[in-house]
């Protein structure tokens, strides 16, 4: 029978206690967490929008539905790196990426969705931005380097 494989737990390449790697995790949590917030009260706006199709098509209910689990999982990943999981730090960096690409197109697409949504998601490009420049820093990828 297998045994579960371990989940590579305590970075190889750095200490997590180091004041700079403590530092930059904790921004990443927090810029995280304004990510999810601010997806949630998207979510809440488009419920509460429902009744005007102007403000609120399909396309913008599909695009807050994605964005508000992929930030729940990204909370997750943020939460777990901190604790020194390297495959959360792996999604993280992968999710966080794959996001801030996503918003891009979105945002430049003239027409596709409403310029409310549009400024939105240019806020949480913002958001993520910070997160991809903190999770692919040579710092953060030296302590979680495996090998």
């Amino acid at each position: 029978m297998n045994s579960p494989r371990p989940h590579s737990v305590a970075p190889s390449g750095g200490d997590l206690r180091h004041p700079h790697l403590r530092r930059a995790l904790r921004s990443t949590k927090v810029l995280v967490g304004c990510y999810a917030v601010l997806s949630g009260l998207t979510l809440l706006a488009i419920i509460l929008l429902r009744h005007h199709p102007d403000l609120v098509t399909d396309a913008v209910w599909v695009r807050a539905s994605i964005v508000v689990a992929t930030s729940l999982l990204m909370v997750s990943f943020a939460a777990r790196t901190g604790r020194g999981h390297s495959r959360s730090y792996l999604r993280l960096r992968l999710a966080s990426g794959v996001m801030l690409m996503a918003i891009a197109v979105i945002v430049a697409l003239p027409g596709a969705f409403p310029v409310w949504l549009k400024a939105e998601q240019t806020l949480c490009g913002v958001l993520l931005l910070g997160v991809v420049v903190i999770v692919n820093s040579r710092r953060m990828r030296s302590a979680f380097a495996t090998g």
